[in-house]
């Protein structure tokens, strides 16, 4: 036989897009439209219905920059039209290329009843299924203008996304306001080709089973009459019939398909309009799942949901009905899809108390799996979180985006730094919106690495961001690919029902150890400092709220906050969402995001200082409360007394220029360039600066990715650096025991304080940024003489290592890396930390020294100033707190990471106020003290072992305790763990390296 098979191929090509496609709507009649354009912000939907609009055609251009547009349509169902399917076709102007990413609308009926979404791939909405003739239609549409801030040159810098600089001109054009017969004949016959001719493409072209569905595709394309497509579609689906009923083999892959819109909660669009892109979705799915009994939809972020819940209580009925009927399914158990690389210990913890305990409270139902398929990289301490959260699974798909090395697994169990392992899987599928396309379906089976011992993986199918979900042709092409030869077998199934299939055919699967780095989007550690350093003051803000308002009501009587915890904590971790922390949002978000950190400041601090008041009642002694988990001057962690005196700090001129700062303990050399040249460790006789090199050094690089600019940083920004030595200023600081040093460069200003706490062996340098620069990173570098392979850098309730070497490409991809508040690097027997109070990007490399010995530098990540998507990112003034602690342990790391993000306060009062508990052993940090969220009166106290050994402790209680529970994260008791014994005020716990407990104690 001749080989035409390029021939019939685009043939079909054309046909469908040129004549079958058209031939769905095959009449259509105009609908008249008018539009009001609300001012400001947008309206209640009951103000939007009332509304007076005026009449508008099609071609006009409508809608400026996060304006909204209310419009109505209304026309008659024409009589001749009876016994016919009639839908509306509402085209704003979309382009189908961009769901999500552009304008979108939700449709009304006169009532404010919500119908539907329409967006670029989803605009219908159907009037009559069959129809009278006759019928009136009116419908409104809250439309919304948002721009385009990522089109055709993705990441060009734009005025578009701050509503303060974007302008007014309208930026769409109306296309189509229509109501038109829907024949659906003619559509399933689009699907079965499409679903045909995109299978045919991905088999090999000797396949006899490609050959066979060319043939019939080719009968078919006889069959229809194409001036008469409609009356002939039957005809052409029967040619069909055949190849469509052809069984898959017994070995095909199997996809679990789980119906899923991936909304960021903010990225190109701020919270306000997340808020409505939920509504439509959520309104989108319902109807979806009323039209398609097999259909399944899960929705993750607690958050996402609530906002339905508070703002669109209709929508919020029918999103209540479907989850009775086990079809719309909470997913996650998280607050929002946070990011999981920055949020502190007990941040990523409340992740799941608030998430989990959203969906038990409004549902009854607790969820077995993380849901974070977009998450750039994971910490090495979230197994043991999930775990203490009563999960058990994770799903991400994000380190598909690696550039440099392709993870080894899909299915795996990953073991985080306590040893907890989590079933994890990630869909080879590698796209969050999946559409059921012939090319994404083959490309699952091709790249699923677990061949031959599993054979399950998943799918998350829908258009996200408010690109509507789920669609009815993707529904339909499921069905088709339910059980069809040449295919994987595709069925819809929630995340559980997945799950437990994937582990109960792979109960041992391969184990991967430790952190899930992003070979990708490591500038996200750094882009937007602002955000970043609300973030962590808050964090430790709520911990001493929580900490003082429980010490006050256990022993004042102080009314505990906690309504007004719950709602901070919940907006902290809004927050946290993976593109609001990590900086890469939009202007407006990063601006709201500053102001909302500000007034959460404001709240925290008042709480504190009422709660400090009433612990220290009236008095003349001076007091300071330590919320640090570690003694400091004699003030017990917890508590509150006179500080001890911790001796004096001396400074002297240095020859040659420049300052020495000795405090019995360090004494540092600083010279005329206001250079760190000497920390001499006076109890170790160890210099802690690299020889010839120089510490407290600013290093600029310019910093332009080849793409994902506020997101990305290329390893070649290395490749030019400019170190900037020249000072305009090296002085002695105002209390005579500090150097203070000016620099100018660029656009910018910086201005430095050196200083050495009496008693204390830490150089705290303190840095305030005047930042004008753009395209630019900025890198504070100490470099180290200490011989290190590698470093231990803090995460979420521990810390992990990572290699200081580029032996292999693994290695060489973390050239940016996360911490917490520390890294430590050590010898055997002497070691140095740098900790910081609120950055969190670094990089760690080897030098080898003259004599052949290495050195290791430590650079801490200050500031970037990308230009997309926020053209003015991080321009302004900054500050920044580090210290270089030599002669450090590890402990050391972990109090001194705290000490520094705790700050003493100081009061008057009666005299000392003790800790409400206390722990016996450093190494033991207590994260959290707070009182029982379901206002039972009960003390919880979260603690874990920091230093990686393992910790016998005993525990006292300031208080009469009657009990003692270990609890998971939401404060219930472990069935399957033994309490410890309560023996008077004291309780002794085991603990294994940087294991994490809860106890929740009964007060008498």
């Amino acid at each position: 036989m001749h080989d035409d098979r390029t021939l019939v191929e685009a043939r079909l090509a054309r046909v469908l897009d040129e004549r079958i496609r058209p031939a769905v709507y095959p009449e259509s009649v105009p609908l008249d439209v008018a539009v009001w354009n609300a001012p400001g912000e947008p309206v209640p939907v009951a103000e939007g219905l009332a509304a007076e609009p005026e009449p508008v055609a099609v071609g006009a251009r409508w809608g400026a920059p996060w304006g909204t547009s209310w419009f109505r349509v209304t026309g008659t169902v024409p009589e001749e039209w009876a016994g016919r399917t009639v839908e509306a076709v509402l085209d704003l102007g979309f382009d189908e290329n961009m769901p999500g990413f552009q304008c979108e609308g939700l449709v009304y009926r006169p009532d404010g009843t919500p119908v539907k979404g329409v967006n670029p791939r989803n605009q219908w909405v159907r009037v009559g299924a069959p129809v009278e003739g006759g019928e009136e239609v009116r419908l409104h549409i809250e439309a919304a203008s948002n721009p385009v801030i990522m089109g055709h040159r993705p990441f060009a810098p734009t005025p578009l996304g701050d509503k303060e600089t974007a302008g007014s001109a309208p930026l769409y054009t109306l296309t189509r306001m229509d109501l038109a017969v829907f024949d659906e004949t003619v559509w399933q016959l689009v699907v079965d080709l499409e679903v045909l001719g995109e299978l045919m493409a991905e088999l090999p072209v000797d396949s006899p089973r490609r050959w066979e569905i060319l043939r019939a595709v080719e009968r078919a394309l006889d069959a229809v009459d194409l001036q008469d497509v409609g009356g002939t579609a039957e005809r052409a689906r029967a040619r069909l019939a055949d190849v469509l009923a052809a069984p898959a083999v017994p070995s095909a892959h199997r996809i679990s398909a789980v119906g899923h819109a991936h909304i960021d909660s903010a990225w190109l669009w701020p919270l306000r309009e997340t808020v409505r892109k939920v509504a439509r979705t959520t309104a989108n799915m319902t109807a979806l799942l009323d039209d398609e009994p097999e259909f399944v939809f899960a929705m993750s972020q607690a958050q996402q949901w609530a906002w339905v819940k508070e703002h669109r209580p209709e929508v919020w009925a029918r999103v209540k009905k479907a989850v009775a009927d086990g079809r719309f399914v909470p997913a996650g158990g998280m607050w929002v899809e946070s990011d999981t690389n920055m949020p502190g210990s007990e941040a990523m913890a409340r992740q799941f108390v608030h998430g989990k305990r959203f969906f038990l409270d409004e549902f009854g139902i607790e969820n077995d799996e993380a849901w974070l398929p977009d998450t750039f990289g994971f910490a090495a301490g979230l197994p043991q979180i999930i775990k203490a959260a009563g999960s058990k699974y994770l799903l991400t798909q994000k380190i598909s985006w690696s550039r440099t090395n392709r993870f080894p697994h899909h299915t795996f169990r990953w073991e985080g730094v306590d040893g907890t392992r989590i079933f994890t899987h990630f869909p080879p599928v590698d796209t969050y919106n999946c559409s059921m396309k012939g090319s994404e379906i083959a490309h699952a089976v091709r790249n699923f690495k677990d061949k031959g011992v599993a054979r399950h993986s998943l799918a998350p199918t829908g258009w996200g961001d408010g690109g509507g979900g789920t669609t009815r042709e993707m529904v339909a092409r499921a069905a088709r690919l339910r059980n069809l030869e040449g295919s994987a077998t595709v069925t819809w199934e929630t995340p559980s029902a997945f799950f437990a299939k994937a582990e109960a055919e792979y109960p041992e699967p391969p184990v991967w150890v430790g952190e899930l780095y992003l070979e990708l989007h490591r500038a996200t550690l750094t882009s937007q400092a602002g955000t970043k350093q609300g973030n962590r003051r808050s964090e430790h803000l709520l911990r001493e709220a929580e900490l003082w308002a429980a010490t006050a009501a256990v022993r004042a009587g102080f009314a505990y906050p906690y309504e007004e915890l719950d709602r901070i904590w919940k907006t902290v971790l809004l927050h946290q969402f993976h593109d609001i922390l990590p900086g890469s949002s939009i202007a407006w978000v990063h601006r709201e995001a500053r102001a909302t950190y500000a007034r959460i400041a404001a709240e925290l601090n008042a709480v504190i200082d009422s709660a400090q008041r009433a612990l220290a009642g009236e008095g003349t002694v001076p007091l300071v409360f330590n919320a640090a988990p570690h003694a400091r001057a004699g003030v017990p962690a917890g508590g509150a007394r006179t500080a001890a005196a911790e001796g004096r700090t001396t400074l002297a001129a240095r020859p040659g220029g420049g300052y020495v700062l000795d405090n019995g303990l360090l004494r540092t050399e600083i010279d005329a360039r206001g250079l760190l040249v000497s920390a001499h460790d006076l109890e170790a006789g160890r210099e802690t600066v690299a020889p010839g090199r120089a510490g407290n050094l600013l290093q600029l690089h310019p910093d332009l990715p080849n793409m994902w600019d506020a997101w990305d940083v290329d390893e070649f920004y290395r490749n030019t650096v400019t170190d900037l030595t020249d000072a305009e200023e090296v002085t002695e600081g105002e209390d005579g025991a500090s150097v203070r040093i000016v620099r100018s460069f660029g656009n910018s200003r910086v201005t430095q304080l050196l200083s050495l706490p009496p008693g204390e062996r830490r150089l705290v340098v303190d840095t305030e940024v005047d930042w004008h620069e753009t395209e630019k990173f900025l890198k504070l570098a100490f470099p180290l003489d200490l011989h290190a392979e590698r470093y231990a850098s803090e995460t979420q309730f521990g810390h992990f290592f990572r290699p200081t070497h580029t032996n292999t490409s693994w290695e060489a991809a973390k050239f940016e890396a996360c911490n917490h508040r520390f890294v430590h690097l050590q010898e055997p027997d002497w070691g140095v930390a740098v900790v910081n109070d609120s950055t969190y990007g670094h990089d760690v490399t080897r030098t080898v020294r003259d004599d052949g010995g290495t050195t290791t530098t430590v650079r801490v990540s200050l500031l970037r100033a990308p230009r997309f998507p926020d053209p003015e990112t991080d321009q302004g003034v900054h500050r920044f707190r580090h210290a270089l602690v030599p002669g450090a342990t590890v402990g050391d790391a972990v109090r001194e990471g705290w000490r520094i993000n705790l700050p003493e306060r100081h009061l008057t009062g009666a005299g000392e106020v003790a800790p409400l508990v206390t722990v016996d052993r450093d190494a033991v940090v207590v994260t959290a003290v707070k009182l029982a969220d379901d206002g039972s009166g009960d003390v919880v106290v979260r603690f874990h072992e920091a230093h990686g050994a393992r910790a016998l402790t005993t525990l006292t209680t300031g208080f009469a305790a009657t009990g003692v529970e270990v609890t998971d994260l939401l404060e219930r008791p472990l069935a399957d763990t033994e309490a410890p014994p309560l023996d008077g005020d004291r309780i002794t716990v085991r603990l294994r390296p940087f294991q994490l407990m809860t106890l929740r104690l009964k007060r008498a």
